[in-house]
């Protein structure tokens, strides 16, 4: 053991040095490595390779300038990234982010991540991330426009349907999918997949916008499952209220449950006898207000400012949906102590290490982000799959397929766990099942 952690330490050490005050980056590949000690034990040829150090290290950093024009002709500059990471199982794929807190570090982060996710989800998927610190906030559709125009204008450059296939993320929906779709197809004179989660027009797939919710859900039912019980009957607490958070609290009632509190960035609200999704909806597809305005309809629910004390109600499940390290070691005790058995990530990386640390700990069944919010990637992966074969598949075929795909993730998480003498370390499991099946194709491709 002291040979291969004497090794993980070495390549930790190398990133931090090569990429200083990155701290999201540091604490993903920190979180990686630590998990992968036994698979380096049984596996010496992967240092001979200088396999880790390779796979910290991206293939490739894009970092352009985003000029664009406001409404009242002012200039504006913001900076994009895409960051393609590995690509040893087939085209880059992830998504695009727009939130003023992107920087490099939080790409390279999110990049290195969804180099596993993809992996579990056993499709031919490379990983990458890419986004801009433009918010999208308060501006005008035509604003937004010009700007997914301008982005892409740089952009096109690097991407393509069997290089590397952009998606959506945290400020990146539909509007801002189709304005970057409709200006690479007018500069390449192309139209084919090089985007997920387009309009159901032009090529997007049915359940694309469910699936990230309902793929955590079915990754935490195949936990409840595994300790012999279910949603139904149960309390969740879900934070966030974008898109993943709205279709876990969809399917969670679906499957029994009652979630009783959602959040934004202002605050969140509790509403005892169960938070009316439909109120959500309204607010957050339709109006874009603010959760607090959920209280004008629901006069018995109640707001608090900040959104950081949604972990203080008591809930046997919660389900962290809204950002990187939004659940704290004080959280994790506060649910803990409430008596909640499981954890699911909806978001990237959204538990603390100290978090994770005492989930797993006190035996609550914690499923990390990589593996319980795959479902939103394996979901495009089958919006490629259609692309390339101009078809489109009904809401029901995709569900289906996802939901299988959730399920077998979990299979090879738990099995990874055990096989390597971590059971019921699902963040074990998941680091390992991911990293193998990208070790072997690697190392099958020799030195590129």
């Amino acid at each position: 053991m002291a040979d291969a952690k004497a090794y993980l330490e070495r390549v930790l050490g190398t990133v931090k040095k090569r990429n200083p005050n990155e701290v999201e980056f540091h604490q993903a590949v920190t979180e990686v490595l630590e998990s992968l000690i036994p698979a380096i034990e049984r596996h010496p040829e992967f240092e001979e390779a200088g396999l880790l150090e390779r796979i910290v290290e991206p293939e490739r950093q894009i970092v352009f300038r985003i000029p664009w024009q406001d409404d009242k002709g002012r200039m504006h500059v913001n900076r994009g990234f895409r960051i393609q990471f590995n690509s040893a199982l087939g085209p880059y794929k992830g998504g695009i982010r727009f939130h003023p807190s992107v920087y490099i570090g939080i790409i390279k982060f999110l990049g290195f991540e969804q180099i596993f996710k993809n992996s579990l989800t056993g499709l031919m998927m490379g990983g990458a991330k890419g986004g801009s610190d433009f918010d999208p906030k308060g501006k005008s559709d035509s604003e937004i426009m010009r700007f997914c125009q301008s982005f892409m204008t740089e952009l096109y450059r690097y991407i393509g349907a069997d290089l590397d296939v952009p998606a959506g993320d945290i400020g990146v929906g539909g509007r801002e999918v189709g304005y970057m779709f409709g200006q690479w197809k007018k500069i390449t004179g192309l139209f084919n997949g090089v985007l997920t989660g387009k309009g159901l027009d032009f090529g997007g797939s049915l359940a694309r916008t469910e699936a990230t919710g309902y793929g955590c859900v079915y990754f935490c039912q195949e936990m409840l499952k595994d300790r012999g019980t279910s949603f139904n009957g149960k309390t969740v607490v879900v934070s966030g209220s974008g898109n993943v958070a709205i279709y876990a609290h969809e399917k969670a009632t679906q499957l029994g449950a009652k979630v009783v509190a959602m959040s934004d960035s202002n605050g969140y609200v509790y509403d005892k006898d169960g938070i009316k999704l439909a109120t959500i909806k309204q607010l957050k597809e339709i109006e874009r207000k603010r959760i607090k305005e959920y209280l004008k309809e629901h006069k018995t629910a109640q707001y608090q400012e900040g959104c950081f004390d949604i972990w203080n109600i008591k809930c046997d499940i919660a389900l962290p949906c809204a950002t990187q390290n939004e659940l704290d070691g004080k959280s994790a005790q506060a649910l803990i102590k409430n008596g909640c058995i499981a954890v699911a990530e909806g978001a990237n990386m959204p538990s603390t290490p100290e978090a994770v640390e005492l989930f797993i700990k006190n035996k609550v069944s914690f499923g990390p982000g990589k593996a319980a919010n795959a479902g939103g990637v394996a979901t495009s992966g089958l919006e490629m799959a259609q692309d390339s074969q101009r078809l489109m598949w009904s809401f029901e075929e995709v569900d289906k397929k996802l939901h299988n795909i959730m399920v077998n993730i979990f299979k090879s998480v738990k099995n990874a766990a055990e096989e390597y003498g971590t059971p019921g370390n699902f963040v074990n499991g998941a680091n390992i099942a991911g990293f193998l099946k990208v070790a072997r194709s690697m190392m099958a491709q020799g030195l590129v």
